[in-house]
């Protein structure tokens, strides 16, 4: 599933806020920078060089804390994940800029080994940084908040939300038990930068506690991975072939990530307004690519 960004510009009100952090030296100049479908970020060039500044608030209807998101960008920094953090205050991350490609779809499916050797060393290493209380995320309960948010809502889709969690409960009955790791959960192709020497993750808004799986489907059900590349992107991760059963959780939780970025994109029409985003035509991308998957998952498993 992939995103085309929109073409963001920056308001005066951004420009004031950017330019007043204390941590520019000389004039900076700011550009905006597409991509992002709930936070505003902005490239910043001064005598130092450049840096992105990323704007948000807490989202309690998307489970998004900014405070522990920024204990999380620490600790990725601090194991090598991710660029540096420069600055750090309530609703505001400054960050160095990677001269580097943002991936897109094809990009993931080309290098989907690297991604899983990534993957892999971030969910072994990330619980030697973490600090403070534990945050857990499990994408069927998310979506069963998420059906609570848009009933109290009046969503337009509230007769599909019996529909979704249906499918949901049959989803998280075929998964099976893998040791808890730490997550980033939120692996869409633009949240990797190649510098041309290495790889790089941004973006941890939604990073706990959690199974792989959740990475592993997303990673595939994001970049449109093939059946075939998907079991390569699972055989490079585990070290070893999936059997059968890890084959049938795999796909349902593929099925259960486009549902749960359907449902994530139905709140943000209800409570979320970003520059450039229209959100019902992001809910009809995500909606279509998991009725596809869905599609799939029965035509190879069972019928929901």
């Amino acid at each position: 599933m992939t995103h085309t960004p929109p073409q963001p510009t920056l308001s005066p009100e951004t420009e004031r806020r950017v330019a007043a952090l204390p941590v520019w030296h000389g004039t900076p100049e700011m550009e905006p920078l597409s991509g992002g479908l709930s936070n505003e970020s902005v490239l910043v060039r001064d005598a130092r060089g450049a840096h992105v500044v990323r704007l948000g608030r807490d989202f309690p209807f998307h489970h998004v804390e900014r405070a522990r998101e920024t204990m999380v960008t620490r600790a990725a920094v601090a194991r090598g994940f991710a660029p540096e953090l420069v600055h750090a205050e309530p609703g505001v991350m400054v960050t160095r800029f990677i001269e580097g490609h943002t991936y897109t779809a094809e990009d993931v499916r080309r290098d989907r080994i690297r991604i899983a050797h990534l993957m892999r060393r971030f969910h072994e290493e990330m619980p030697k940084e973490i600090s403070g209380a534990g945050f857990f995320f499990w994408v069927f309960h998310v979506i069963r908040d998420y059906a609570r948010t848009l009933e109290a809502g009046r969503s337009r889709m509230t007769d599909r939300l019996p529909g979704f969690l249906k499918v949901a409960e049959a989803m998280e009955r075929a998964q099976v038990a893998m040791p808890v790791v730490f997550g980033h959960h939120d692996l869409l192709p633009a949240n990797f930068i190649d510098d041309g020497d290495r790889l790089w993750l941004i973006d941890f808004e939604y990073a706990g506690f959690g199974t792989a799986m959740f990475d592993l489907a997303g990673v595939a059900s994001n970049a449109g991975l093939s059946e075939a590349d998907s079991a390569e992107l699972m055989s490079a991760y585990l070290g070893h072939a999936p059997d059968a059963a890890m084959q049938r959780a795999y796909a349902a939780m593929q099925v259960a990530s486009l549902l749960r970025e359907t449902m994530w994109s139905l709140v943000s029409e209800l409570h979320l307004t970003a520059p450039g985003v229209d959100y019902a035509a992001y809910t009809a991308e995500t909606l279509a690519a998991y009725e596809a998957a869905l599609d799939d998952y029965q035509s190879r498993f069972e019928k929901v």
